[in-house]
């Protein structure tokens, strides 16, 4: 059995009835929906902020491109994608 520990957290009725249906659904405890549901968005903001900080990082340390040389650069990336597909 893996270590776990036990969190409270309010929720409105409708999400609490949405999650119980769910669980009836899937044969998934409501607790095993909530404890996957909390881990996966954990994990995305973390990348999200941990993405912000380094970009902050560049910003910091000069390392920038310009914006019109960004956009030339996705805009032959888009074309040669357009033109492989014929």
């Amino acid at each position: 059995m893996s270590n776990s520990t036990t969190l409270t957290v309010r929720l409105k009725p409708e999400v609490k009835d949405q999650l119980a249906l769910l669980s009836a659904q899937t044969n998934r405890t409501r607790s095993y929906l909530a404890a996957e549901a909390i881990a996966d968005y954990v994990a995305r903001e973390v990348a999200l902020v941990e993405g912000i900080q380094r970009g902050l990082a560049d910003l910091e340390a000069g390392r920038l491109v310009p914006h019109d040389e960004a956009m030339d650069e996705l805009d032959a990336a888009i074309e040669d994608v357009a033109r492989s597909r014929g």
